[in-house]
């Protein structure tokens, strides 16, 4: 069988990419752009930044920014409604992965109007047209929806998440401009950057990973480790380093899947609301404890990209021990709590655990799993 590949038509790097916009817009004669991004970045004017853009090419648009950090089905609803009123024929997404999944969606049922229920899309929807095209702006280092088949809704009516997977959301162009990421406090700065780095690393040990994809994936791991710390700190270096290394991570893992760690990380945004980047690092370190026996040698190729010396000299319970301890030491370092102590009811871990079993990501976990041992991993995080 074939491995596939699917990456954006065109994409953008470094400071004032944004710039382009104008001329992409241009290029491919769109008249009037929805302009999707949340309340937050409206009100501290990071939003404005690219508006600016349009405004100075005579560009029209309208702007939508009813999203929530956990984007619901309502949110998608309510968008697609205000994109046909509008006399919309292009998307731009800015925002971290809620404004960007909110997008894939709208754009999906808009070009594929026998999916206007949400709930349909879950799962790997048979779509059949492309997304009415999106150009992505992430404001965020840690997502990058702006280069995935992937997006998740959440239904509020269910506390739960849906997870869908559909190689016609992808957007057409990414703009990847660290400069509209330099506005981000620390505390989102970490914890986006950690969902990152959970994203190079499942991708990298997920049962679907091959060569092309391990690239990816090692090489987001060393320009993370190497550049978080900078990045909470908001140093350029470490911004634009960030900026480029979950581009990179979402390259990988967009095509290959991921883990449980995500699957765990889900419910905890359903139910409590807790930020996703949060929920996966302090997941990350005890899933790869789990892992481990079912990863081979991967675990020193973590290990050497995180910065560990004297890898090659280790035994495998060494190197396997390294690479969970360096990324235990960057989690603790950008100020990520260790546990889940204060964000999961011991009541509610039945139902977290029998949501992590179902979400489409568990499949892809490198070791065979149980809704026992889910539980047990919850468990052992209280």
């Amino acid at each position: 069988m074939a491995n596939r590949f699917i990456l954006n038509e065109t994409s953008y790097h470094g400071a004032g990419a944004i710039e382009a916009i104008a001329d992409e817009a241009k290029g491919r004669e769109f008249k009037k752009a929805f302009v999707c991004s949340d309340p937050d970045l409206i009100k501290f004017g990071v939003t404005k930044k690219v508006l600016d853009v349009l405004d100075k090419a005579g560009l029209a648009y309208e702007v939508y920014s009813n999203i929530k950090p956990n984007p619901t089905i309502e949110n998608v609803q309510t968008g697609v409604a205000a994109f046909q009123a509008a006399g919309a024929d292009y998307i731009i997404a800015i925002g971290g992965g809620s404004s960007m999944d909110t997008a894939k969606g709208i754009g999906i049922i808009i070009a594929n109007p026998d999916f206007a229920d949400v709930r349909s899309l879950e799962g790997v929807a048979p779509t059949t047209k492309k997304s009415i095209p999106i150009f992505a702006v992430p404001t965020t280092a840690g997502t990058a929806a702006e280069v995935t088949i992937n997006y998740v809704i959440t239904d509020a009516e269910k506390n739960r998440k849906m997870v869908c997977v559909d190689p016609k959301d992808i957007p057409v162009v990414a703009f990847v401009d660290p400069d509209m990421m330099s506005s981000m406090p620390k505390g989102l700065t970490a914890a986006t950057g950690m969902d990152a780095l959970t994203h190079a690393i499942e991708g990298y040990i997920t049962a679907g990973a091959w060569e092309l994809s391990d690239m990816f994936h090692i090489k987001a791991i060393e320009i993370i480790a190497k550049n978080l710390r900078g990045a909470v700190e908001n140093t350029k270096e470490g911004r634009e380093g960030m900026a480029l290394g979950q581009y990179v991570a979402g390259m990988g893992f967009s095509n290959v899947g991921l883990g449980i760690v995500h699957s765990m990380a889900h419910p905890l945004g359903a139910l409590y609301d807790t930020p996703h980047g949060v929920a996966n690092a302090i997941i990350l370190p005890t899933v790869m404890e789990y892992n481990a026996e079912a990863t081979g040698e991967k675990y020193r190729e973590i290990a050497r990209a995180m910065g560990v010396e004297g890898v090659d000299s280790m035994t495998q319970e060494e190197y396997r021990k390294a690479a969970i301890d360096a990324v235990k030491q960057l989690s603790e370092d950008v100020g990520i709590p260790t546990d889940l102590k204060e964000i999961v009811k011991r009541e509610d871990i039945p139902f977290l655990a029998q949501s992590a079993y179902d979400d489409a990501c568990r499949p892809g976990n490198p070791k065979e799993t149980s809704v026992e041992d889910i539980t047990k991993l919850y468990e052992s995080l209280l």
